[in-house]
């Protein structure tokens, strides 16, 4: 059996990494969906600083996020007077994941809202319907397998962040320890034993999250195909 230092990474990884997704997943589309339609030099820089973090280095990223979420940054400044405070603390850790995956359900959702047939979208103008009711009751059903697989991706993806929450919440046992982190000090301690078992939870948890997704959306095709 496994003891509880490693069930305790875990459990920390599933919160961080579900709670960063949902975060990021509402802003991702919502971007996805306003960016995709235009054309001109605002949304190519908007659509630019939105996939910034997918080409960023870890470490600079947290620099940034240092420089927005810390107790003196532009934002910390603010959540410090309210008595929030985001650094070394689990929630700090969401924010840099929430971050990370970003880019990934941006990208996903942006290509799969811009595949859908602009015939459906034209049809329901001419019912009078708005654009918000067409994104929520046309685009966003017909575009959902590919931001469901954008969404697996960041999950799996925020699963495994390092460096931008080594650096926002720091590395504290059983409070923002991830898995990724504890395999780190497993290592660098030399227990082997424990850093092999921390990263096959790691390697089953995300293969079985990835085939489970894929297994839902092709149950979701050959449902609508006997409809």
């Amino acid at each position: 059996m496994f003891d509880t230092d490693i069930w305790t990474p875990l459990c920390i990884t599933l919160k961080v990494a579900g709670i960063a997704t949902g975060v990021s997943s509402v802003a991702a589309i919502l971007a996805a969906w306003l960016l995709g339609r235009r054309r001109g030099p605002l949304p190519l820089t908007l659509d630019a600083l939105c996939t910034l973090p997918l080409v960023l280095p870890p470490t600079v990223l947290g620099y940034y996020l240092i420089l927005l979420l810390g107790r003196r940054g532009v934002i910390g400044q603010w959540l410090a007077e309210a008595g929030i405070s985001l650094m070394f603390s689990w929630q700090g850790a969401v924010a840099a994941a929430a971050v990370v995956v970003f880019p990934l359900i941006y990208k996903s959702s942006r290509a799969a809202l811009e595949q859908v047939d602009r015939r459906y979208e034209d049809a329901a103008r001419t019912l009078g319907a708005s654009e918000w009711r067409i994104f929520l009751g046309v685009s966003l059903p017909l575009a959902w397998r590919g931001i469901f697989a954008g969404l697996m991706l960041a999950f799996a993806r925020g699963m495994g962040e390092f460096g931008a929450t080594l650096m926002i919440a720091g590395n504290i046992p059983g409070k923002t320890q991830t898995l990724a982190l504890a395999i780190y000090d497993a290592f660098q301690a030399g227990n082997d034993a424990q850093a092999a078992c921390l990263v096959l939870v790691a390697s089953v948890t995300c293969v079985g999250l990835l085939a489970g997704s894929e297994w839902l959306v092709r149950r979701g095709i050959s449902r609508r195909r006997q409809t």
